[in-house]
């Protein structure tokens, strides 16, 4: 159960992040909001001593934040580097 509101955490993350970043095309969308999947799930991982497949804790969801919009800030960052 926690693995799955870390997952819709990240994905709303990401989802916020494009439209904050005022992204048009629906590709960086998408990349955004796995990113921000990604992102959550590790510092889920990482806060909640590997035991994120049960229940998660106020503080798990806390630290879940920060990682997704580091996540996405990186992969954001990556990709205007590649870009140009």
């Amino acid at each position: 159960m926690g693995l799955l509101i870390l997952a819709a955490l990240g994905a709303v993350l990401g989802w916020l992040a494009a439209i904050v970043l005022r992204i048009e095309d629906g590709r960086p969308i998408l990349s955004h909001m796995i990113a921000g999947i990604a992102g959550s799930l590790l510092a889920g991982l990482f806060i909640g001593n590997a035991s994120i497949v049960g229940g998660v804790s106020a503080m798990v969801l806390l630290w879940a934040v920060p990682g997704a919009v580091v996540a996405i800030a990186g992969f954001t960052l990556l990709r205007q580097r590649l870009a140009g």
